[in-house]
């Protein structure tokens, strides 16, 4: 029912508020200035990214470290084509976001003003759902839709392109009624069949075991998991969206699995005879070759997206539902269960295949780095990461007791993303410790982000683990293109000290492995500024386990060979 007349941009405002909005990542810009004068007014705070792609990253890992819904906005045209990469991240990843872009006036449209895009054309594949508002009388629901659809099922990234006459105009503001949304949907009841016989099928198991995913993160179904998995003494595998869901200290962790997972974590999977999945989707970096993926296992398979299940593996018993709802009730339908022969074999694989890496004779380990850091914080930081081996590294020797706590790119493998997540993390969880663990590439893709974190007193830690080299891609070439090295060389670095200097942060430097720690002490002290830790790593150094793109744990690579070595 209608209300009072409003301020189309006061009105915005004011659901993000109703919301529970406390920060808004964004760039303004001429069809947006309406909002920003809002914006003035407001209890809403805007953190100012240099780059609009920093904003939407910041959005991201803000919602992945806090659990809440993020916001970015970007004006028309280019700012919300800049959007569109930190969009695409976060719909691979299933990230709560929440875009709020400019737009011409609605008799512009289609008219190549100035300015203009389709932005709505654009980002329709990169997200959840998306808003062209067109009708004054809609903005205010549209726009608590958008959060609604956001954070609600599979979260996900949704876009509310306003145009500038809208903004500017009066609106209906109408009482909050969720329910009575057009995209509202009532919950599902899980279904107590699927749930007895998925009891029934963990009880005759004589391998089973739990691969999780960042479902259960989404859903805050951790402590549930973990009581499953004691129960039922059921060792856990994680993808990397999964990190931290199940305490890796825990005797029934298994690691993460996959192309550069834990090779025990990929034996678990391989040899057991029911896999129960839950939030994840058999991504290919953890299955390799389908067609030779566990071939003796049964599927348990849980998923809050029924597009998921079927999709790439036949699941025994496919239950759409929340993972934490469908955990309560599995939890209540199993029986305990002891150890046995199989959990002795897990724990034997563990044993007798650990990550390892040599000495190099010239640079630091970057796993060593890694490791110390681990050491240094007790496993309490939340850890960013770049994508490449970095990203592996810090997955790999960065063990996580609890969830939301490792912030990376995972379906899109976005170079750039760490950094202004890390920023959107601090920003999100003040008072804790946040460090990006990045690539010597990576990190100069959103570097003019130091500005951001600089004049906010954000103090991110980044420890770059520099390698003068595009190091995954490096290593591929090596592995499986003649070491026909090629585009990969970054000779001509910038001095990553002055940089985060000139823009003013704290700049280290370390070349040598008995200096590590003590330089990571002294970046850590740091509270309010951010910190460039440069270390010079091994340049060659790749990273194991590895199982080429396409092959099966069968055909595992441990270590470098050594003709290669």
């Amino acid at each position: 029912m209608s209300g009072k007349m409003i301020n189309g941009a006061v009105g915005m405002l004011q659901v993000l508020e109703e919301e529970g909005v406390d920060v808004i990542f964004g760039y303004p810009g001429g069809s947006v200035i309406p909002i920003y004068d809002a914006l003035y007014d407001s209890k809403i705070k805007n953190i100012l990214p240099r780059h609009e792609q920093g904003a939407a990253h910041a959005a991201d890992g803000y919602a992945r470290s806090t659990g809440r819904v993020g916001v970015c906005m970007a004006t028309s045209g280019p700012g919300a084509l800049n959007l569109v990469t930190g969009l695409a991240n976060a719909y691979m990843d299933s990230v709560p976001m929440v875009a709020i872009t400019g737009q011409v006036k609605r008799p512009l449209i289609g008219k190549d003003s100035f300015q203009e895009a389709d932005t709505t054309g654009v980002t329709i594949p990169v997200t959840k759902h998306n808003y062209l508002v067109t009708n004054t009388a809609e903005l205010v629901d549209i726009c608590r839709e958008a959060f609604y659809l956001a954070r609600t099922g599979r979260p996900g990234p949704v876009l509310v392109d306003v145009p500038f006459d809208v903004s500017i105009g009066e609106v209906p503001w109408t009482e909050r009624n969720i329910e009575g949304l057009d995209g509202y949907e009532e919950p599902k009841p899980v279904d107590d069949e699927l749930i007895r016989r998925s009891a029934d099928m963990i009880e005759q198991a004589k391998r089973p075991i739990l691969m999780i995913g960042g479902g259960v993160v989404a859903s805050g179904a951790s402590e549930k998991l973990f009581e499953l998995a004691t129960k039922c003494n059921i060792g856990v595998v994680h993808t990397m969206m999964g990190k931290g869901a199940f305490p890796e200290s825990h005797e029934l962790s298994m690691g993460m699995p996959g192309m550069h997972g834990m090779a025990y974590a990929s034996m678990a999977l391989q040899n057991s005879d029911l896999m129960i999945v839950i939030g994840a989707r058999f991504d290919d970096r953890i299955t390799g070759a389908l067609e030779s993926f566990a071939p003796g296992a049964q599927v348990i398979h849980i998923d809050v997206d029924a597009a998921e299940i079927d999709k790439l593996r036949p699941a025994k018993v496919g239950i759409c539902a929340d993972a934490g709802d469908a955990l309560a009730k599995l939890i209540a339908a199993c029986k305990p269960r002891d150890k046995g022969p199989w959990e002795e074999q897990l724990f034997e694989w563990r044993r007798t295949h650990p990550l390892t890496y040599p000495t190099p004779d010239e640079g630091i380990a970057p796993q060593y780095i890694v490791e110390q850091l681990y050491e240094l914080t007790g496993g309490n930081a939340i850890i960013a990461t770049e994508v490449g081996q970095n990203q592996m590294w810090a997955a790999q020797y960065y063990k996580l007791e609890k969830p939301r706590r490792f912030l990376s790119s995972g379906g899109l493998g976005t170079m750039g993303y760490g950094f202004p997540a890390a920023i959107g993390a601090q920003v999100g969880n003040p008072g804790e410790l946040v460090v990006d663990i990045a690539g010597d590439g990576s990190i100069q893709m959103n570097q003019q982000e130091l500005t951001t974190a600089s004049i906010n007193k954000l103090p991110v830690k980044v420890v770059i683990l520099n390698n003068s080299y595009l190091g995954m891609v490096r290593q591929w070439q090596e592995m499986f293109f003649d070491n026909r090295l090629s585009g990969v060389d970054l000779t001509g670095n910038p001095d990553f000290v002055k940089m985060a200097e000139a823009h003013g942060g704290v700049g280290l430097r370390c070349a040598e492995p008995d200096k590590v720690r003590e330089t990571l002490e002294q970046g850590l002290e740091v509270n309010d500024k951010p910190v460039f830790m440069d270390f010079l790593v091994h340049k060659q150094e790749n990273v194991f386990p590895f199982i080429p793109a396409g092959k099966s744990v069968d055909d595992i690579i441990m270590e470098q060979p050594e003709n290669e070595k």
